[in-house]
Parts: C-alpha cells; sequence; structure tokens
C-alpha cells in the first residue's frame, strides 16, 4: 500500500537510505544518519513537497519524495525527485509504483518540471525514469567522490 509518510516511519527510513550509504554510490553521502535526522529531513520537505512510502505487512519497502531543486526563485516551479527501495526489493515494481504515485501528486501543485539525478552508471535508475517519460538532459562527469572514485552524474527532466 502506497501511502503519505508518518513520523513513525523516519527508523524504517533511515535504516533504507543508510544501507545506500554505506554501500553504494547511489548517494553521496558517506555517513550514517539517525533516526532523528531523518525525522528533521521528513519535517523539512513535507512542508512543500509529497513524501510518500510503500507498506506491506506493517513494513517499508520503499520510498519517494520530492524536493526543492535549487534555492534560487526562479526554480520554485522545479522539484527533484527521489526514489528508494529497501535492498532485495529491486524488480518488483515497487519504484516505478511509488514513482507514478509521486508524479500523480505533483501534477496537483505548481511544480512544473521534475528532476531526476542519477550517479552513473546505473542501468536500473535509468529505464525507470526513461520508462516514466523522463528525458535525459545531460552528465556531469566526474562530478562525485566517494569509494576512492571519482563518479559522474546524469540529470533526467519531466515536463508535467
Amino acid at each position: 500500500m502506497i501511502r503519505k509518510v508518518r513520523a513513525e516511519d523516519a527508523s524504517q527510513i533511515r535504516d533504507i537510505y543508510n544501507y545506500y550509504i554505506l554501500e553504494t554510490v547511489v548517494t553521496f553521502e558517506e555517513e550514517e544518519i539517525s533516526s532523528e535526522e531523518m525525522l528533521r529531513r521528513i519535517d523539512e520537505v513535507t512542508k512543500r513537497y509529497p513524501w510518500i512510502v510503500y507498506e506491506e505487512n506493517g513494513a517499508l519497502l520503499g520510498y519517494a519524495y520530492a524536493s526543492e531543486f535549487r534555492e534560487r526563485i526562479a526554480y520554485r516551479f522545479t522539484a527533484e525527485s527521489t526514489v528508494y527501495l529497501r535492498h532485495g526489493q529491486e524488480g518488483k515494481g515497487i519504484g516505478i509504483q511509488l514513482y507514478e504515485h509521486l508524479i500523480s501528486e505533483l501534477k496537483r501543485t505548481d511544480i512544473h518540471a521534475v528532476i531526476g539525478c542519477i550517479t552513473l552508471p546505473n542501468v536500473g535508475s535509468v529505464h525507470l525514469h526513461e520508462k516514466l517519460g523522463f528525458r535525459k538532459n545531460g552528465v556531469f562527469p566526474q562530478t562525485g567522490y566517494k569509494f576512492g572514485k571519482w563518479l559522474d552524474v546524469g540529470f533526467w527532466e519531466l515536463i508535467l
């Protein structure tokens, strides 16, 4: 079931996200975050943007949210999208369900464009974005540095 995030979800969301921090280059964060920090982020994001979770039998299997793309006023109609799945839940259609729901919620707001930022290579994420109609708009080579290597970052955009 997809539903809006709640404060009590912070620890499960933290667990999902910390896996990506410690084990992957999907996020450029390098240190685990606490439940309190995740709750702070949820509170900040949900002041303006949707944050949803996919729950099954009391366990969160994934989440998605939109957030500010850039802070300058001219970007106010553009949002950055984020989707994370619990490790091992890939390929079950959860990511696309979350993303479709998020896009549907964003269409009911004043958001005009959604930007997906992807560490490359990431075949699964590129496929997900393109399946939903996002178009590749650019790649910044060697923009991030994690686990002793330089990483490229690509931007995909969906006009709502």
